[in-house]
């Protein structure tokens, strides 16, 4: 299995509120995250260039990155941090370096997208199911 460009809805998340609890992510915008459905795409821009796309009500975001290369990204807290994406397998392995160490694991497969979101014992999962265009 590889990494999969395709479309993928949000269908069931577990612990994201106490993910983002941990990062300190505010309640307003923690329970405006826990209650939308996003749409997410990993997208190839060039021979080492990336764009991972997120569609919501709540918000819609764009990473631009270089594999394996360090960027700056806003992190859900408002935050700055640097980060790192790399590729292993089926998965898409996401570092972020600040205050907090996040690691973010997006597994693709062929029908499905496992996300998992870690900070400090925190471990939060979300299961994304491929859309039709």
């Amino acid at each position: 299995m590889s990494i999969q460009f395709k479309k993928y809805r949000l269908e069931r998340s577990e612990n994201f509120d106490e993910f983002m609890k941990e990062l300190g992510v505010n309640f307003l915008v923690r329970k405006m995250a826990n209650t939308v459905t996003s749409t997410v795409q990993l997208v190839k821009e060039g021979e080492n260039s990336y764009s991972f796309n997120t569609v919501s009500t709540f918000r819609n975001q764009t990473l631009k990155f270089n594999l394996n290369e360090e960027f700056e990204e806003e992190r859900m807290d408002g935050k700055k941090v640097k980060c790192v994406v790399t590729f292993e397998g089926n998965k898409m392995i996401q570092h972020q370096l600040g205050d907090k160490s996040v690691r973010i694991e997006r597994e693709f497969n062929d029908d499905e997208l496992i996300t998992k979101c870690i900070v400090g014992n925190v471990v939060a999962t979300r299961w994304f199911k491929a859309v039709s265009e």
